[in-house]
């Protein structure tokens, strides 16, 4: 028997009698605990931190250079989460055609998981679509997944877990 179960956004999905709910897919540990930061895209960082360091106050823990994504990346502690800067190094970074289609902005929220695998599991039953074939490496050094903006209401989702850093392979 078929029944239908709802997105964010409101999008209904069939789902088979005796599936589990999206939110019993796994245990505690694989749902999001806290907010770990929030991405915000920027042309350029030095103006950017005019507005969050200058102006907001927040100090700068660290700026790394991504080479390899095309980013320049400024973390700032506000209380238990971060904020994350993120400005191109070049015009084919992995922030420039956000920059060019929507501007500066919040780009993304990331979502902190001890398992991440269990947390893409659960979304993925849940029906959202994850970017890429597995996790990467986040700025942070931490495994990491996407879920789309078109099956989460309109926001990248990040899904970051912060149980070891470890290279992946």
């Amino acid at each position: 028997m078929l029944r239908s179960t709802e997105l964010a956004g409101g999008q209904p999905r069939d789902a088979q009698e005796g599936e589990a709910e999206a939110g019993s897919v796994q245990g505690a540990s694989a749902t999001p605990s806290q907010i770990n930061h929030l991405g915000i895209a920027v042309r350029d960082l030095d103006e950017a931190l005019l507005v969050w360091r200058d102006g907001l106050g927040l100090a700068v823990q660290q700026v790394v250079d991504l080479p390899d994504r095309g980013l320049r990346v400024a973390f700032l502690p506000c209380g238990e989460a971060m904020i994350e800067l993120l400005a191109p190094l070049h015009d084919h970074s992995e922030i420039s055609k956000f920059l060019a289609d929507r501007g500066p902005g919040l780009h993304h929220v990331c979502l902190q998981t001890a398992d991440l695998s269990g947390s893409t599991q659960r979304a993925e039953a849940a029906g959202l679509r994850l970017l890429g074939e597995g996790p990467k490496l986040g700025a942070e050094g931490y495994p990491v997944r996407f879920a789309h903006p078109k099956t989460t209401g309109g926001a990248l989702v990040e899904l970051l877990e912060v149980a070891q850093k470890s290279a992946l392979p």
